[in-house]
C-alpha cells in the first residue's frame, strides 16, 4: 500500500502497488467501487502481469481519505489522481479505467497529458445522464438531493446496488458517493465523449458484447477509438469474464 497527499488540507490517495517493468499501468475503479477488488486478478493475469501497476483509490473511495469538503468532480478526482501519480513518479502511463474511472481517465488524459500514453476504457461513462428515480447507479443518485441521500437514501440505494455492488460501496464515504455520483451523471462541458474524441493517445473502449455497439461506435472508430466487444459479460467486464477481459485489455495495450 502506497500513498500521496492530494488536497491542501493533507488528503491522502492511496493505491496497491505492483512491482514490474515501465511503462506504468493504471488501473481506476467506478463509482462506489475499489481499484484492488476489480483489477487485482487483472493485473497480475499472465496475459498482464509484469507492469509496474498502481491500483488506485480515488478520494472519497475504498481505502483513500474521505474528505468531506472536496468537491469530488470529474476534474476534481483528475487533478488529485495526477497529483497522486506525479508523487509516484508516474509519467506516460497505460490507463486501465472502468466506468466513472473511465471519466476521469478522460478528464485526466486532457488536463494532464503527460501522465497518459494509452487509454483502455472498460464500459465507460461517455455521455451526461438524466436522474432516475428507483436506479442504484449515478443516475439513480443523483435524483436525491444530498439531505435527502445522507439523510437515509443511501439506505435505498444500498438494497438497490445488491450484495455485490454494497460490498465495496459502503466503503466510500457517503457524501463522496453522493458528490461523485451526481458530477459523473451531468458529465463535463465538452462532454467526456468529446473530450476524448480529441484525444492523440491510444484509445480503446470495451464493452459487453450483449449490449450490442455502444452510442455513437461509429464516430468513435472514424476518430480512432477501438470498439471492442467482450463475451460472456454485464458492466463489470473484469469480474465476469476474467480471461475475455484480458485478452482484450491486452490487445488495447498493443495497439499502436
Amino acid at each position: 500500500m502506497r500513498s500521496a497527499v492530494v488536497t491542501p488540507e493533507g488528503d491522502r490517495i492511496r493505491w496497491v502497488e505492483l512491482p514490474g517493468e515501465e511503462p506504468v499501468r493504471v488501473y481506476l475503479h467506478g463509482l462506489g467501487a475499489t481499484a484492488p477488488a476489480y483489477f487485482a486478478a487483472s493485473a497480475v493475469h499472465p496475459r498482464l502481469a509484469g507492469r509496474r501497476s498502481l491500483l488506485l483509490d480515488f478520494l472519497g473511495h475504498g481505502h483513500s481519505d474521505r474528505p468531506e469538503a472536496f468537491p469530488y468532480t470529474l476534474e476534481a478526482h483528475a487533478d488529485t489522481v495526477a497529483q497522486a501519480l506525479t508523487a509516484a513518479g508516474v509519467a506516460a502511463a497505460e490507463v486501465i479505467a472502468h466506468s466513472m474511472g473511465g471519466a476521469v481517465a478522460i478528464v485526466l488524459a486532457d488536463r494532464h497529458p503527460d501522465l497518459v500514453s494509452r487509454l483502455v476504457l472498460v464500459d465507460a461513462n461517455l455521455d451526461p445522464l438524466p436522474p432516475t428515480p428507483g436506479t442504484a447507479g449515478s443516475s439513480g443518485i443523483s435524483s436525491y438531493t444530498e439531505q435527502e441521500f445522507l439523510a437515509g437514501g443511501w439506505a435505498e440505494v444500498r438494497d438497490r446496488a445488491g450484495a455485490h455492488w454494497w460490498s465495496t460501496m459502503r466503503l466510500a464515504g457517503r457524501t463522496a458517493l453522493y458528490r461523485s455520483a451526481v458530477h459523473l451523471a451531468a458529465g463535463t462541458t465538452p462532454t467526456m465523449r468529446e473530450l476524448l474524441l480529441e484525444l492523440k493517445v491510444p484509445r480503446s473502449f470495451l464493452h459487453p458484447e450483449a449490449d450490442g455497439a455502444p452510442s455513437g461506435a461509429g464516430a468513435l472508430e472514424a476518430a480512432g477509438v477501438a470498439v471492442v466487444p467482450v463475451p460472456d459479460c454485464g458492466h463489470n467486464i473484469m469480474l465476469d469474464n476474467p480471461e475475455g477481459f484480458a485478452r482484450a485489455a491486452a490487445e488495447a495495450l498493443a495497439r499502436d
